[in-house]
């Protein structure tokens, strides 16, 4: 069992911890790599969930002809879920995607640690939290990296690679070339809040919200200003959408929190937006509707 996880064909295997929006994507990422891919999630339902996400998005991408159907259910063959941690005791690479919380991050390193390969990789996906401090008394230290995916993570080319300040040079040249491994294209960036992309965009996306409480212009005109006169590839509230309010709402706080600077603060209509279940395309409805079920593949 142990050799099978490890590798299939020569591949390392990767294991995903946390099967959310960014999880699943990663795994998405990672199955069209081909890569065996194990996705671990903290009960049955959300393992299920997780799992169905992965298989929608492959759907998905059938549908739009992007992959054959052949194609997607080799990739399946590859993909394993499992609630056990023990379970990835064998991958080569770790990726963490849970609740943005040092601790909670920090607490699985360890646990990690405990089961997995002294050679193996840690990499986490945090977008606003040092890597230096998720990675502190974990006993692996030097093993961890950050691995930034751009959302969503199977459509996006970009990944942030970080290293904490007792991350190695061989793990940080590892974590490069993953990255190529992945078909991703990385940038390196120090280990502060916000690294580039978040650092730049989430004052942006509050800025927006900020326009449109104001009464600047509507959702749509905003998002036809953003895409048509700035060359963005998505409106800023289509990207919200996609993203989830609540994320948006999370990782604006720990900015926040951070750095201090008014304009990370989340703008009062993101607070209701969540408290009435408008988080965007998980949920049907944010700053526009959305089909029931409808999820886009690529």
């Amino acid at each position: 069992m142990a050799d099978t996880r490890a590798t299939n064909g020569g591949q390392d295997a990767i294991g995903v911890v946390g099967a959310g929006t960014m999880g699943s994507g990663i795994a998405v990422v990672a199955l069209r790599a081909g890569f065996p891919t194990w996705v671990c999630e903290t009960d049955a339902e959300n393992l299920d969930a997780g799992i169905g996400r992965i298989r929608a998005f492959l759907d998905g991408s059938v549908r739009r002809g992007k992959i054959t159907a052949a194609e997607r259910d080799e990739m399946l063959t590859r993909l394993h879920g499992t609630t056990v941690l023990e379970d990835l005791a064998s991958c080569r690479y770790v990726i963490e995607a849970v609740y943005e919380d040092v601790e909670v991050k920090r607490a699985l390193f360890r646990r990690l640690h405990a089961v997995a390969a002294p050679d193996a990789l840690f990499l986490t996906n945090t977008s606003t939290l040092s890597v230096t401090s998720i990675a502190a008394s974990t006993g692996h230290e030097e093993r961890v990296v950050g691995m930034h995916f751009c959302n969503p993570a199977p459509l996006m080319a970009l990944v942030e690679i970080s290293p904490g300040l007792r991350t190695s040079p061989a793990a940080l040249e590892e974590a490069q070339a993953l990255a190529g491994r992945l078909g991703k294209t990385y940038v390196v960036t120090h280990d502060t809040p916000g690294f580039i992309l978040n650092y730049f965009l989430i004052p942006f996306e509050n800025d927006c919200i900020r326009a449109l409480e104001e009464g600047l212009a509507s959702v749509e005109d905003i998002d036809r200003a953003v895409k048509l006169g700035l060359g963005y590839p998505m409106g800023t509230f289509e990207l919200l959408d996609t993203v989830g309010l609540d994320v948006h709402y999370a990782v604006s706080m720990r900015l926040y929190e951070q750095l201090h600077d008014p304009r990370f603060a989340p703008p009062p209509l993101v607070r209701r937006m969540i408290d009435a279940n408008r988080l965007g395309r998980k949920t049907g409805h944010g700053f526009y509707r959305y089909e029931k079920g409808r999820v886009f593949g690529a």
